[in-house]
């Protein structure tokens, strides 16, 4: 079993920053990559930044520029850094990992619970 635990979420205005973070726990052999995924009211969960434990990242084109994605490997953590946020940002935003349980399994993907962000005009 894993845990994905998301903390840093809540109401900012227009403009302002926010940093998501995202600890891994429980049964990991190896994360592969991680991710995060965000969902506003009435729309498809879609996915904002990646980024592989080689240290690839790749970013929504909404977001480029204003987000960014890093990693502590070795505490299996994500974070996302938001600057410049906007209105249009406003979603649940999750967390997302790609994890081996042994040497010998297959990835399975993990899901945190979803930490809320509001930006105000």
């Amino acid at each position: 079993q894993v845990q994905l635990v998301e903390s840093g979420g809540g109401l900012v205005q227009a403009g302002g920053s926010l940093r998501l973070s995202c600890a891994a726990s429980g049964s990991i052999f190896s994360i592969n990559h991680m991710a995060w995924y965000r969902q506003a009211p009435g729309m498809q969960r879609e996915l904002v930044a990646g980024s592989t434990t080689g240290g690839s990242t790749n970013y929504a084109d909404s977001v480029k520029g204003r987000f960014t994605i890093s990693s502590d490997n070795a505490k299996n953590t994500v974070y996302l850094q938001m600057n410049s946020l906007r209105p249009e940002d406003t979603a649940v935003y999750y967390c997302n990992a790609l994890i081996r349980h042994s040497g010998s399994s297959p990835t399975f993907s993990w899901w945190g619970q979803g930490t809320q962000v509001t930006v105000s005009p």
